[in-house]
């Protein structure tokens, strides 16, 4: 019975006409976040974008350095800390203009939740360097760092930065990530409008470093791209490839390979709306190559999210993902909050599960999804996946033209049922795939009210 409503939904799904050049993807994850990897899929199946769930406010910008225009805020783990930066800055709404100046403030975390703010006795605020104050000079409108991975990087530069000055970016670098310096006295990077988080990182899947910042394009809020081999001199900017996406302006970016699988950049672009009060609300994007992204159109957070969120420029996305201890099957993310309307703003944890941004879903018709040919190493399949009432998922291996393999098959898969991370997959006989290691292989998910997030061979 499952062989003939499986023969009947497939009639409506595209033919091979031959079978492609396999993917290799060894044991990297691989999440559903794209259609990338994805042959055809039938009408019950879809990607489906995901919200994260809020939680907390993690920090209150009530310091008088600080203010209710702080932003622009960076997160991420370090060894057994998390290491945050952003602006501090304050807005008087009536005077309409800066009530200080701006300076680039730090606080750090053993767990991601509670956040101190250390007197780092570096700067002098109002006569006294008992201030959180990590750096005060050119770039403090924007300072972005972050923790250099380049096997080869100095000692004295394990932490590097861009901000803003006269003229475009410039380029800072730590040994610490509290002592900053510049590597330059002139921008490095001088095409583009860059009164946002512009921010690189080292691309250890592509061994060089990438920048991402803010351009205008045909009067539209826009993002370029560069790499460069030592951070100091890098390519020509180009613009970034959206696809059929509508152009909408975008602010900033954070955009960041994946860690649980760095071949993968995700982005949460803010979308400004000039038309409505000044909005912004974070989204979410995707590449694999790095110029060419599939960038969903819902908010991923909400304005009406808890709380001030309506405002101008009131819910921007911090630039980082962080696996929490104590949390394994969940990430972090955090989005600000109460932007202008003060007297401080504040920053809030929000919740995805682990892989959870995007799924391969079906609702209570059956759906059917079948991957290009793949080759891969390991002995076992392992799905990311939630069931919901009455759901299941099967897996099918077939051959790179579509046959089902003999063991493999949907009828021999044990549906599979609950919520898990990993998740073995299971055929009547064995779950040991090893045979197939090496070999063009299709996977041919069938799923009824379920959603998959990822898998791996392993």
């Amino acid at each position: 019975m499952i062989r003939l409503l499986l023969f009947v939904t497939l009639l409506s799904l595209p033919a091979f006409a031959s079978a492609a050049e396999p993917v290799d993807i060894g044991s990297r994850l691989e999440l559903f976040v794209d259609d990338a990897l994805i042959d055809h899929m039938s009408p019950g199946c879809r990607l489906d974008l995901k919200r994260p769930e809020p939680r907390e406010v993690v920090l209150v910008t009530d310091r008088p350095w600080e203010g209710n225009t702080c932003a622009y805020y960076t997160i991420f783990q370090d060894g057994d800390i998390y290491r945050m930066y952003y602006r501090g800055s304050d807005w008087d709404e009536h005077a309409k203009k800066a009530k200080h100046r701006e300076v680039a403030c730090y606080a750090e975390s053993r767990d991601g939740i509670h956040w101190e703010k250390p007197n780092l006795g570096l700067f002098e605020y109002n006569g006294s360097t008992d201030n959180n104050i990590v750096w005060d000079g050119p770039g403090t409108h924007n300072f972005t760092p972050f923790r250099d991975t380049n096997p080869d990087c100095p000692e004295d530069q394990q932490y590097k930065a861009l901000g803003v000055a006269r003229g475009g970016l410039l380029a800072f670098a730590s040994a610490d990530g509290i002592h900053w310096r510049l590597l330059r006295d002139t921008p490095v990077i001088t095409r583009g409008a860059f009164d946002s988080q512009n921010l690189a990182f080292w691309d250890a899947d592509r061994g060089e470093y990438r920048e991402y910042h803010r351009t205008f394009r045909d009067g539209v809020r826009d993002i370029q791209t560069g790499t460069s081999p030592d951070f100091l001199n890098w390519t020509d900017p180009v613009f970034i490839d959206t696809g059929d996406a509508p152009k909408e302006h975008l602010y900033t970016n954070a955009i960041a390979p994946y860690a649980r699988a760095p071949h993968i950049l995700l982005g949460f672009p803010t979308r400004f709306h000039p038309d409505l009060n000044d909005q912004v609300e974070p989204t979410l994007m995707v590449s694999r190559n790095r110029g060419h992204f599939r960038r969903y159109l819902d908010a991923v957070i909400p304005h009406t999210a808890p709380e001030d969120r309506s405002g101008n420029r009131s819910n921007y996305m911090a630039w980082g993902v962080l696996s929490l201890p104590g949390k394994p099957n969940e990430l972090s993310v955090y989005g600000t909050e109460a932007y202008y309307t003060g007297p401080d703003s504040r920053l809030r944890r929000f919740a995805y599960r682990t892989d959870g941004f995007v799924s391969l879903r079906a609702d209570g018709k059956t759906g059917e999804a079948v991957t290009v040919p793949l080759t891969f190493t390991g002995k076992e399949l392992v799905l990311n996946l939630a069931t919901h009432e009455g759901g299941h998922v099967r897996v099918e291996l077939q051959d790179a033209e579509g046959k089902p393999l003999d063991g493999f098959t949907l009828e021999q898969c044990q549906p599979i049922t609950g919520d898990a991370i990993e998740k073995t997959v299971q055929w009547k006989t064995t779950g040991d795939v090893s045979s197939l290691a090496g070999k063009p292989v299709r996977l041919h998910l069938q799923l009824k009210n379920a959603d998959v997030y990822s898998y791996r061979f392993r």
